[in-house]
């Protein structure tokens, strides 16, 4: 058990001014390839039929797989402090939020 703790690093995370502010997104598409995951972050306006993507996060199989356990964790935290986050009737798909998929291919 010692040893386990005397192997963990601790890194020092710098948050840039110019990337502290964030980048809005509401609609994200997902894709694989048997090495990596792309995340394609977007913002879908109404009235725009076209959305430009404005941040590309690739990861390998084990980070994407770590990334959805800390935001299942976190999701369970606010919803523990804020109530259930209430989804759109999933039958319907994208739909349900006015939007749907492109029909030919995905933007990678």
């Amino acid at each position: 058990m010692e040893n386990e703790k005397k192997n963990i690093q601790q890194i020092n995370i710098e948050l840039d001014e110019k990337i502290s502010s964030g980048e809005y997104a509401n609609f994200v598409v997902v894709t694989h390839s048997t090495a990596e995951f792309v995340l394609d972050f977007t913002r879908i306006l109404p009235g725009v039929p076209k959305a430009k993507v404005h941040s590309r996060i690739i990861m390998a199989p084990q980070h994407a797989k770590a990334f959805l356990g800390a935001l299942n964790d976190n999701i369970k935290k606010f919803e523990t402090k804020h109530g259930e986050i209430k989804m759109p009737n999933r039958d319907s798909g994208f739909a349900s939020f006015g939007v749907k998929p492109p029909k030919d291919t995905l933007p990678n």
